[in-house]
């Protein structure tokens, strides 16, 4: 059977089968520790700043989230330890408008200096949010201006003035005096629990078919949750070219890496600080080999898909590829039947 795939990242079909396999291969990864989720968040006035610069912007948010997080924990006031982390960028609120944002997903605890033990998180409680929030906000802001001095930034139409220094620099002070959001979520229950929060936030684009009522008229209708309204469930319509506009803010620079890994999971130096951490804890070496299938096609894939379990080795997950409905097996021609008489 033959698979058609679009292979684009921005596709909301073909994203439920590279979830899979990315799920796949991060299962052996995971950690008997509690994990925790951190949300930074860029303000409004340094969030449109990505409108025509979304690569240097999206870059040093990644980097001043990786500092921020790996600086606070090795602090001995705090953590004292070496930490490691998945960080996600995500840049749309459920309105479609930009709202850059990057989660992290934590272990709770690190390598000590030494590298003779473990150090744990205190339970329930990871790192001091405003700590986090004013070291992100300053880090974030020092490599700002690092790049608007080395003419990394453009600045066109309603930006055009911040094109000046004098401009650009009462835009970072005025940013520098607020309490940028930081945002953290008591611990997981468990492993498997992180593996189902990844899912929903690893490969998503900025929206689903789900919440895709209607086309009528040249206009789009789509669900969106309100946040503001304890999470009322609305519906919102928009000219096409707005909807088209709004979608095409989230698609990422040709090439940008969006999923990142730091510290001792960073991809350089994973595999051994993983061993080093499992000896640490004195756990089993986990020895789950990466899945060699290649699920493809633009098929979904929900989430409870993803962690089904193989009925006979009870060991494997099974991926649904494809599904083939009654009208679609009746296009197929007919089985080679043998004659048996």
């Amino acid at each position: 059977m033959i698979s058609i795939t679009c292979r684009n990242r921005s596709c909301p079909k073909c994203q439920g089968a590279a979830r899979a396999q990315w799920l796949a291969d991060r299962e052996a990864e995971l950690l008997p520790v509690e994990y925790f989720h951190v949300v930074f968040t860029l303000p409004q006035q340094i969030a449109r700043l990505a409108l025509q610069n979304a690569r240097t912007i999206y870059s040093i948010l990644f980097r001043a989230v990786a500092e921020t997080l790996l600086t606070i924990a090795a602090d001995p006031g705090h953590l004292g330890a070496a930490i490691g982390f998945l960080a996600v960028l995500h840049t749309w609120g459920q309105n479609l408008h930009l709202h850059p944002h990057v989660h992290c997903v934590v272990p709770g605890g690190g390598i000590s200096p030494d590298h003779s033990r473990w150090i744990p998180c205190r339970k329930s409680f990871f790192l001091p949010v405003k700590v986090l929030s004013r070291l992100f906000r300053n880090r974030f802001l020092i490599h700002l201006l690092r790049a608007f001095q080395k003419g990394k930034l453009q600045f066109h139409g309603e930006l055009e003035s911040l094109a000046h220094p004098a401009a650009f620099d009462a835009l970072c002070r005025n940013a520098g005096q607020v309490e940028w959001v930081v945002y953290a979520k008591r611990p997981f229950g468990g492993p498997e629990q992180v593996l189902k929060y990844l899912a929903r936030y690893t490969h998503r684009v900025a929206i689903s078919n789900r919440r895709l009522l209607s086309l009528a008229d040249g206009r789009v209708t789509f669900e969106w949750k309100d946040y503001a309204a304890n999470n009322q469930s609305k519906t919102m319509t928009l000219d096409a070219v707005e909807f088209i506009r709004r979608f095409l803010l989230h698609v990422f620079p040709s090439g940008f890496v969006h999923i990142r890994h730091f510290g001792f999971l960073a991809n350089r130096t994973r595999k051994e600080k993983l061993a080093l951490c499992r000896s640490l804890l004195a756990v089993p070496q986990m020895a789950i080999e990466a899945s060699t299938d290649s699920p493809g096609g633009c098929g979904s894939t929900t989430e409870e898909e993803l962690f089904r379990q193989c009925p006979v080795c009870k060991t494997g997950r099974l991926i649904r590829i494809q599904v083939l409905t009654a009208s679609a097996c009746a296009c197929l021609p007919a089985p080679m039947i043998a004659d048996t008489s």
